[in-house]
């Protein structure tokens, strides 16, 4: 579904040319596993070279928009990696050498995955500021990049950002056969304007690829082994990685993480994020019922959802600002169910609407068009590794079924979430991927840390249970139990912190089951706040 914020987007230009000049690939006809072999051959042959050029680090491009603290590289992979000495494209590498501060000694690069599929870790070198990253950034160079297809890297599109719905959407709560017959229609062609875009490149954007991708940046850098933070989607990758190249694993932490079970790569994966936003939703109604008292939005939390459908049902009739529908509505408070710390303006929101000030709900709702092509970029790649990566159903009777049963329990997220991910079953690969078995053989995976909020709501607490079991006896687990913002470590938790810290910097665990308190809970703000009304990046799609 979605998760983590991207950060800037190129065009779709220089993918399309490149794809463009491809044949047809003759490898689709062949066995899976012996293209697989031929492309796992290719890895190996590209992390060779890599290792031997090493990466050249210089200023960032403008379109970066990074300070110059942060230098940047071009990463040269196959675009098909059974055909290393085929179409290359560049990935986005920044960089912040380890600083040595309190005389620190330098352990390598520590590489960084935000998730997604489709978000951009190139800004992640600047955390190294903020107090839960110095002394880590001490030790490390700390090393981002846009994965294939985000960003400047080779930058997948399947629309034009400009016939994107700018707003006002009118998304009915519980969607009738006509609108589901609109959004079938609109998913078909939006897998179509992929195949048209991409061509025969979009069979290559996948975990798989993404996974060796990553083994060349490891080597590129000139680093023997791993070391590798991953969040959401990010979790998945490390531990396909760790699947793969398990000698090439130093530390990894996982944060937040998908579960890994091939049997739910991704439609039942999808499903059961509907329960867990569903609590989380119910976690935000409760907050702002404990603080009736600054918001007036009711006492209990059926009072405050009863706010929230009037408020919903004002803006189907005269969209908020002229620009904020119930689609702008949903896509806004979603994001309650992932991070608690914007609970505050968006109660104070609905609270200034009720009293007739929309300005804050506008500001915080509306669509930005100065955005438009980053968010087309990130669904895109977000859809096309998805669906790439492992088979759908192809029938819309499965889809219409599972998720009309799931949204009598669980309406909040259900249907956006459908419809998000239903160019999968339209979708104009042949040939997907079959998901990875993730597990560890014995003796040959050194420890790993896991790190998971019990009521997360986009990466559901089981499978950081799944994860654990999978990556066997060298696994620790953290738990901040009764929280559940997704992303867990960098800040928002000294003790899940500390752990973090202490396995990066020593590489010792915390045992094989630890529990941290939640982090305090928001504090209210009041209704002539400025930060009621503070603009905030909408989410991309990330799983």
């Amino acid at each position: 579904m979605r998760t983590r914020r991207t950060h800037r987007y190129g065009a779709a230009a220089a993918l399309l040319s490149l794809a463009l000049c491809l044949p047809a690939p003759a490898a689709t006809a062949a066995p899976r596993d012996a293209r697989t072999a031929a492309e796992d051959a290719g890895a190996e042959l590209a992390a060779r070279r890599a290792g031997a050029a090493r990466l050249g680090f210089g200023p960032c491009p403008a379109a970066e928009e990074l300070p110059g603290a942060v230098r940047c590289a071009a990463l040269r992979v196959p675009l098909d990696y059974a055909r290393p000495g085929g179409p290359q494209i560049s990935l986005t590498v920044s960089r912040i050498p380890a600083t040595g501060r309190g005389n620190a000694v330098r352990q390598g690069s520590l590489v960084y995955n935000p998730g997604g599929p489709g978000a951009s870790g190139t800004y992640f070198p600047l955390l190294g500021g903020r107090p839960a990253w110095s002394r880590i950034a001490a030790a490390y160079d700390l090393v981002g990049y846009a994965p294939r297809g985000v960003g400047r890297s080779a930058p997948l599109s399947c629309q034009d950002p400009d016939e994107r719905p700018q707003g006002p959407t009118q998304v009915p709560a519980v969607p009738p056969p006509a609108y589901k017959r609109e959004r079938l229609a609109a998913a078909r062609a939006y897998a179509r304007g992929c195949a048209r875009h991409a061509g025969a490149a979009l069979a290559h954007y996948t975990t798989l690829n993404n996974v060796r991708d990553l083994y060349v940046l490891r080597a590129a850098l000139g680093e023997r082994r791993l070391t590798f933070v991953g969040a959401s989607y990010g979790t998945y990758l490390g531990a396909v990685y760790a699947t793969r190249y398990p000698d090439h694993v130093r530390r990894m932490v996982f944060d937040s993480a998908v579960d890994p079970d091939p049997r739910r790569i991704w439609y039942l994966g999808n499903l059961a994020q509907a329960p867990a936003f569903e609590r989380r939703w119910a976690d935000f109604l409760a907050w702002t019922a404990r603080h009736h008292s600054v918001y007036g939005l009711g006492a209990t939390p059926g009072a405050v959802r009863a706010a929230y459908e009037r408020v919903r049902a004002t803006v189907a009739r005269t969209p908020a600002g002229g620009v904020v529908g119930t689609g702008e509505l949903h896509a806004a408070y979603l994001q309650t169910a992932y991070y608690d710390d914007v609970w505050p303006e968006r109660a104070a929101a609905l609270a200034a609407f009720l009293r007739g000030d929309s300005e804050p709900l506008t500001r915080q709702a509306a669509r930005d068009p100065r955005t438009a092509a980053e968010a087309e970029n990130a669904t895109a790649v977000y859809t096309a590794v998805l669906c790439n990566d492992a088979p759908w159903p192809a029938d819309w009777e499965t889809w219409d079924r599972d998720n009309t049963e799931l949204a009598r329990r669980a309406p909040f997220e259900t249907w956006a979430n459908a419809f998000l991910n239903l160019p999968c079953a339209s979708w104009p690969v042949a040939g997907r991927q079959r998901p990875a078995d993730v597990g560890a053989g014995p003796g040959r995976l050194p420890p790993t840390l896991i790190v998971a909020a019990e009521r997360d709501g986009a990466t559901p607490y089981p499978g950081a249970l799944e994860l654990q079991r999978r990556l066997g006896g060298g696994a620790s687990l953290v738990t901040e139990e009764g929280a559940g913002t997704h992303g867990v470590a960098g800040g928002r938790n000294g003790c899940v912190d500390r752990r973090v810290e202490r396995y990066l910097l020593t590489g010792a665990t915390p045992g094989w089951r630890v529990t941290c308190a939640p982090h305090p809970e928001p504090a209210p703000v009041s209704l002539d706040d400025r930060a009621a009304g503070a603009p905030r990046a909408l989410l991309p799609p990330v799983v």
